[in-house]
């Protein structure tokens, strides 16, 4: 009696896992359409850092071509990042309304095109303005490619996604310079644009794969144009006053009150609606809060560094920019090692913890690249301190981005990717800001060495930040 007991209590127990098995799988696209899917959102997310990665090698070569200066040279990446960051959150909304793979396809058609613009730009301006049509592309393609991930794996699955993600862009950021310079070295600047349409093509068709409305329905809020206009001068102010605040400061600080009065007005305009243009009901989740301070902290910290380094090591230690570029290239190849592990650990270890093992780790490596004296055979010890710096990095991001997305209804993935970009590109501009503020107020030696040394207590910010989540809320399994 007691046998058969045991039995049909463990035939039960079995029959409801492989129906909960059945319904987690179930929670995404079936394996053959899967692959489409995913090679259509790595495919377009490796396509935009891939340009902007070996954009910026050409920028001498571009302005002699087309006889600028060095200084309108660098509107081809300013434009750029201008429109990303002006609409990364008005795209995640018009993809919530209209359908995530519509948005996301037409993003990367639009960022194909306007690659090819690039390559035929016979003037400066032209130039200019195709960027910022790339740049909107870019704005479709980065959020809704992270929300398409959910609709695309099965939950238990989301973590190794994440770390797949990170992986095809830290893998993109690695090859952009010298995939650059192979270019060059062969051809003109113009097809270091050209290239991206073989690409983009094969990405528009992998995207007839993606989820439909089906898996991921659509809403019905409208897209409202007020909110809209406030957010894009908001964000545009933000970035040009924090780039002309030390040499410009009057002009500098203008923007970014501007910039401020801008998001009163629009905080004001969306705080009663349910679902806003800025993520005002995500940022009322305490984990997902958690997860955009910690992440605007630790691309500070990357930024901040990634800006001091080369500074270091060719004016103090006396290197070329080749070696340079050497020394610096094991933090993306950390950064690709560990986001696959990390994704692992996701699933057993909670992901505050996780995160903020990451992140004292990236601020580790950046305070002893900050403090280490380095003397006659420096190439060791700064690729290992770069090494450890991108293991920390690779270990926090994945999992702190699986908790943003787990942390938001699933109707709201695409503001939940969007509120992702935003905060990437935050700590961007303020570990931009960061250096320059350095270099504007002490002497360059000095300055690196303080940048570092700030960018390391910026990453370890985002690590006393990650603990701040309730450990037994983190673990990957634990969100709907």
């Amino acid at each position: 009696m007691l046998t058969s007991t045991l039995r049909s209590n463990a035939s039960l127990a079995i029959a409801r896992t492989v129906e909960t098995q059945a319904v987690n799988d179930a929670d995404g696209l079936p394996l053959p359409r899967r692959f489409a899917a995913v090679a259509a959102i790595l495919g377009a997310g490796v396509l935009v850092v891939l340009d902007g990665a070996i954009a910026n090698i050409a920028l001498p070569g571009i302005a002699e071509q087309l006889q600028a200066t060095p200084a309108d040279a660098v509107w081809i990446i300013t434009a750029y990042q201008l429109a990303v960051v002006m609409f990364l959150l008005p795209a995640s909304a018009v993809g919530e309304r209209f359908g995530y793979r519509r948005v996301f396809a037409g993003g990367v058609a639009l960022f194909t095109a306007a690659s090819v613009l690039c390559a035929l730009a016979p003037s400066m301006p032209w130039l200019v303005a195709a960027r910022c049509l790339q740049g909107l592309g870019s704005a479709a393609v980065m959020p809704l490619g992270l929300a398409l991930l959910r609709f695309t794996y099965p939950r238990r699955l989301l973590a190794r996604s994440i770390g797949w993600n990170a992986l095809a862009v830290a893998a993109a950021s690695a090859a952009g310079p010298t995939l650059g310079a192979f270019i060059l070295s062969a051809a003109s600047w113009p097809w270091l644009f050209a290239v991206n349409l073989p690409i983009g093509l094969l990405v528009l068709a992998a995207c007839a794969g993606l989820p439909g409305p089906a898996l991921a329905p659509r809403s019905e809020r409208p897209i409202d144009a007020w909110s809209i206009a406030l957010n894009a001068v908001m964000f545009a102010s933000f970035v040009l006053g924090s780039d002309r605040l030390v040499m410009h400061p009057l002009h500098g600080g203008a923007l970014l009150v501007l910039s401020a009065v801008c998001m009163v007005l629009l905080v004001r305009r969306e705080m009663p609606k349910a679902a806003p243009l800025i993520p005002l009901d995500l940022l009322r989740v305490h984990s997902f809060r958690v997860s955009i301070v910690a992440s605007v902290c630790c691309f500070t910290g990357q930024m901040a560094s990634l800006v001091a380094l080369p500074f270091y090591i060719q004016h103090e230690l006396g290197q070329s920019a080749v070696t340079a570029g050497l020394l610096m290239t094991p933090w993306p190849l950390a950064v690709m090692l560990a986001a696959p592990l990390s994704a692992r650990l996701a699933r057993r270890v909670p992901s505050a913890w996780l995160c903020a093992a990451g992140s004292a780790c990236f601020a580790t490596g950046l305070a002893l690249c900050a403090v280490w004296p380095l003397h006659g055979h420096p190439a060791l010890p700064i690729a290992v301190f770069t090494s450890l710096a991108g293991l920390g990095f690779g270990f926090f991001q994945t999992p702190n981005n699986q908790n943003m997305l787990l942390s938001a209804p699933k109707e709201r993935s695409g503001a939940a990717g969007g509120a992702q970009g935003t905060a990437r590109l935050t700590g961007l501009t303020l570990g931009s800001l960061l250096m320059s503020l350095m270099f504007g107020l002490l002497p360059s030696h000095s300055a690196v060495h303080w940048g570092l040394g700030v960018a390391a207590l910026a990453a370890l910010g985002g690590s006393v930040v990650s603990l701040l989540r309730s450990p037994a809320r983190t673990f990957s399994g634990a969100h709907a």
